[in-house]
């Protein structure tokens, strides 16, 4: 099997598979390749927003530490290999086709999705490499997320929590919680991000109690000192960080990273203080308020929900001090995309929509009919990303391009391929 088919292959799939109402259809799946999930030691995370910044942070440290750390994220942004990593490097071609090809042997015609074959392959190059622990984002939800036929893990590390998935989740935020807290399990523990509601908490720990695993949450929170576009600088319990991934949301991430890398030496990890600092200093993730330097700068964020869009806000509101802001905007239909534009529009000092980069994103005509005399529709990203970079060099701004993770990879990707430098 080559790349080409390889792909083919994991693309017959849908990307949800068939209804679901439990887990028996990935559980069957791991069962025919084995069960490597069982031959694995996992933290767990799960959340609405802060998920792929939290897998970075924990497995930053964890392969500062010495180990041999797995990570599984979702969605890929670069190319397909991105999703399934050690210590940071994709999983090669050689290896995902020779895996895909024994996944192929054993599956029947049961209609599994894209995420669990993913899954399936991930699972078994973890084992055939030897990890130590594996750290596993789950796709949507928890409860019902096929990443949730591991065993009890070492942690369940739950993200900060606010509507998205509503259809599927539920339409508050306590449903989506519940949904959240399903991957808790009876003898493990679960830790929850200190950047919660009251009603989160109450959820999570009376799934916690309920089901017989220990709850944990940071004690305090983060004080913030700056938030640059290069990453935010932060004490906890009188110590100073520092991230290289701007917003104060960050600095809620890393708490949470810090406590779960803590707990883990109850659980025999040998862990400094020092592979902390370095983990949460080291950590960067494309798409997620992705600094990269330049003439001019650029902002890259794949937020696109409220949440996401509401801690990207918090960032501009900072950098609007210092720099004019230059946004490319894009959204997708499926997206709460009318109040997340608004949000993004108030505070740039021009918007240039664009569409194309998704089969449901939202004409670009449409997104800037609602935003006022300060947008303007593109008609290509590659137009789009011009005219900001040419009124950013005008007045020393910053380029932002925001609203959709397909629209920050398809970005990337060409940054990539004229050759800019990205800083990852």
């Amino acid at each position: 099997m080559d790349i080409r088919e390889c792909m083919e292959f994991i693309n017959s799939y849908s990307k949800s598979g068939g209804k679901i109402t439990d887990l028996s259809r990935a559980q069957e799946l791991m069962e025919r390749i084995g069960s490597p999930e069982k031959k694995l030691r996992f933290v767990h995370i799960a959340g609405t927003n802060g998920k792929g910044s939290t897998v970075e942070y924990i497995s930053g440290i964890l392969i500062n530490a010495g180990y041999r750390t797995g990570q599984f994220t979702s969605p890929f942004i670069r190319r397909y290999n991105d999703r399934i990593r050690i210590n940071g490097s994709d999983i090669g071609d050689s290896d995902l086709c020779r895996i895909a090809s024994c996944v192929k042997e054993r599956v029947s015609d049961r209609p599994y999705s894209q995420f669990e074959i993913t899954m399936a392959i991930a699972m078994l190059w973890y084992v055939q490499e030897k990890c130590d622990v594996v750290v596993l984002e789950t796709g949507i939800g928890g409860l019902l997320d096929s990443t949730n036929v591991i065993p009890p893990p070492l942690l369940s590390v739950i993200t900060s929590v606010s509507l998205d998935h509503t259809a599927i989740l539920g339409d508050t935020v306590e449903k989506i919680s519940a949904q959240k807290a399903g991957i808790i399990k009876k003898g493990s523990a679960v830790l929850l991000s200190a950047d919660n509601p009251e009603s989160v908490y109450k959820v999570v720990r009376d799934t916690a109690e309920r089901i017989g695993a220990d709850f944990l949450s940071p004690s305090g929170k983060p004080v913030i000192a700056a938030n640059e576009p290069d990453g935010v600088r932060f004490t906890y319990k009188g110590e100073v960080f520092r991230t290289s991934m701007p917003g104060v949301h960050q600095a809620y991430n890393a708490v949470s990273a810090i406590e779960a890398c803590r707990y883990l030496r109850t659980k025999g990890f040998t862990i400094s203080e020092e592979a902390i600092a370095t983990g949460i200093s080291g950590a960067r993730i494309a798409a997620r308020q992705q600094f990269i330097p330049g003439e001019p700068p650029v902002l890259v964020d794949g937020g696109h929900n409220p949440g996401g869009v509401e801690s990207l806000a918090v960032t501009l509101r900072d950098i609007r001090q210092k720099y004019s802001i230059y946004a490319v905007l894009g959204m997708v239909d499926s997206k709460d995309y009318r109040s997340c534009a608004a949000v993004i529009a108030e505070l740039a000092d021009k918007v240039y929509t664009v569409d194309g980069f998704a089969y449901n994103s939202v004409p670009a005509t449409e997104l800037a009919s609602g935003l006022g005399d300060r947008a303007e529709a593109c008609t290509s990203l590659e137009e789009a990303v011009k005219k900001a970079s040419s009124a950013a060099l005008k007045d020393g701004g910053i380029v932002l391009v925001c609203g959709s993770l397909y629209l920050a990879s398809e970005y990337l990707n060409t940054a990539a391929k004229k050759n800019t430098q990205i800083s990852e």
